[in-house]
């Protein structure tokens, strides 16, 4: 199957704004809308880090345009020279702990960059939907055994978690205000967990600080061993945001809504398992478990995702053990060769939707 054949061609010719684009997920999203045949413009912060995942890729086709979101006016002049179809908002502080540190970046950044796109495209004619990507850490997390529903408190205890809540609300609040009109675009939030994959560099994620302790010949220092999160591959999370996006573009409002995207049952686990599996695809790994002392980080959260599979159809193509094999195998060509494999395992994660049936597949 042609990647362009997928989610119902919608892609296919579409113009994609992308904000975040030069970001781990961000540059996965470009190379897939790119791989479909989309007219892609990227907007994010300038990156003067030549070996980022955006860097290497390479993708000449995709109009790269770079300014901070909190700036009004250079954000609407982007946009307006643009005239896209789609917007799907990844533009974010996405770091707890650089919350912590920067907590007036973290909120101007996630709150009101957040709203100025969104007052911007309300003036955009030739947009039909947004996608705003949000976070797992987005509801008032009490520790549960179970997972959030998207009917559930939202919250924060943490700066970054607590803009994350905040961006929903404002997402709402437009939608309800400004954005209910028959010829308004349809805006949607997403909810999903800790993505893992080849890439990312972030600071003070497991799998970047694991990667590059490695890298450099060091061993990685792990905090919260037992902490449990629901975990997996990146791809997974971004084909639920184009199928979330190609539902919007369908102008169906039934899918203008908020929406959780995680793992299966297998996908929420210990920090210390997710390890202990890496460690098969890659033997040399090493770490070594230093005491906690950093700010305050929630210990369990589990998202349900049963909403998205009973009412978008929408379930995980890969197990959390074959994404942590492509995590560690894209690591792997990096160091060795310096080759970068992300548009094979782009084909190789569509090849196993086809043969799972994903409904984003179907004809």
């Amino acid at each position: 199957m042609e990647l362009s054949q997928i989610f119902g061609e919608k892609y296919k010719g579409t113009r994609v704004l992308l904000t975040g684009h030069t970001g781990f997920k961000g540059s996965w999203l470009s190379l897939w809308l790119q791989q479909m045949g989309a007219v892609v413009k990227g907007i994010s912060l300038p990156d003067d880090n030549p070996e980022s995942h955006w860097e290497q890729l390479s993708m000449a086709s995709v109009e790269d345009d770079r300014l901070d979101i909190r700036n009004f006016d250079k954000l609407r002049d982007s946009i307006d020279s643009f005239s896209p179809e789609i917007v799907f908002h990844l533009a974010a502080q996405s770091l707890v702990r650089r919350g912590y540190a920067e907590p007036l970046e973290n909120w101007s950044t996630n709150v009101m960059g957040t709203a100025n796109l969104l007052e911007v495209c309300r003036s955009c004619e030739s947009l039909k939907a947004i996608v705003v990507v949000t976070t797992d850490k987005c509801y008032s997390n009490k520790e549960w055994c179970w997972g959030y529903r998207e009917n559930d408190v939202l919250g924060g205890h943490d700066p970054y978690s607590a803009s994350k809540a905040a961006v929903e609300l404002l997402v709402a609040s437009y939608r309800s205000s400004f954005y209910k009109g028959e010829n308004t675009p349809l805006i949607a939030t997403a909810r999903a967990g800790n993505v893992i994959g080849g890439g990312d560099w972030s600071d003070d994620r497991l799998i970047p600080d694991v990667m590059k302790s490695q890298l450099d010949g060091r061993m990685a220092s792990i905090r919260s061993p037992n902490a449990t999160r629901p975990w997996q591959h990146v791809l997974e999370s971004l084909s639920a945001y184009l199928l979330l996006g190609q539902k919007l573009l369908e102008s169906d409002s039934f899918y203008a809504d908020a929406w959780n995207f995680g793992p299966g049952n297998e996908g929420n686990c210990r920090v210390i398992d997710v390890l202990g599996q890496l460690q098969k695809s890659w033997k040399e790994l090493k770490w070594e478990l230093v005491a906690n002392d950093g700010p305050y980080e929630a210990s369990l959260l589990q998202l349900d995702c049963a909403k998205a599979l009973h009412r978008l159809s929408w379930k995980p193509v890969w197990s959390l053990w074959e994404g942590i094999d492509y995590t560690a195998k894209w690591y792997q060509a990096w160091q060795n060769r310096r080759a970068i494999i992300s548009e094979q395992q782009l084909m190789d994660y569509v090849a196993s939707a086809v043969k799972s049936d994903a409904v984003w597949c179907k004809r």
